[in-house]
């Protein structure tokens, strides 16, 4: 493997809650645990895994980075994998798993084995209790809130009215419910399942304790 654990914690320094080196160590788990099971290269996947969001996951990437952080992650991968004499069409399966791993479909869409382990593991990080503690976080981060009531314009189109705030119950509406239905592996998909039954029912739970109904 040639990267040790230490010297990918350097390249997550700074990084929010959201995408933080424990983020990393989940999904670098995740997509191991995938990999192993769908018959995927351990080495190209473990790779990309520590690599992936190891450009552009501050806080300080608000001018628009975090949106291209998996093109300049992509980028630094083959930089750090070159110094380690990584053969030229490996380092480029690393960094299309890299590239590939956005849940954006305006982009590059995992065509490889190894990029769809990528890619499950990293949305599974967004299902689960886990999940549902990073969308918190996530909108907390944001300054919207844990929970506000949707819009019917919200829950008809997922467009919001003027003014109307994104909280944590929005993301979940907007795009965490749907993630299950986007992952490419049937180990992914399997897990996904327990993960979002869970998830909706945070979610169902949350919204009636608001609502003063529990």
């Amino acid at each position: 493997m040639s990267i040790e654990v230490e010297e990918a914690k350097s390249w997550y320094e700074g990084a929010d809650e959201v995408h933080s080196f424990d983020h990393f160590l989940r999904v670098e788990k995740m997509a191991i645990r995938i990999a192993s099971a769908e018959g995927a290269d351990l080495e190209i996947v473990e790779a990309a895994a520590y690599l992936h969001d190891s450009r552009g996951a501050s806080p300080e990437d608000a001018s628009g980075a975090r949106k291209e952080h998996h093109i300049t992650s992509a980028e630094f991968a083959g930089e750090v994998l070159t110094s380690k004499g990584w053969r030229r069409e490996r380092i480029e399966a690393v960094q299309h798993c890299i590239r590939a791993h956005r849940y954006r479909h305006d982009g590059e869409r995992p065509q490889t084995l190894e990029a769809k382990c990528l890619f499950d593991a990293d949305k599974l990080d967004v299902l689960g209790a886990v999940g549902a503690a990073r969308t918190i976080a996530y909108a907390v981060l944001a300054g919207q809130p844990v929970l506000s009531e949707p819009s019917q314009l919200f829950l008809e189109t997922g467009k919001k009215e003027p003014g109307e705030l994104h909280s944590s119950y929005h993301e979940y509406l907007f795009k965490l419910r749907k993630v299950k239905d986007h992952l490419f592996t049937k180990t992914g998909r399997t897990i996904a399942e327990e993960r979002d039954a869970f998830l909706t029912e945070f979610y169902e739970r949350l919204l009636a304790e608001y609502r003063g109904e529990r």
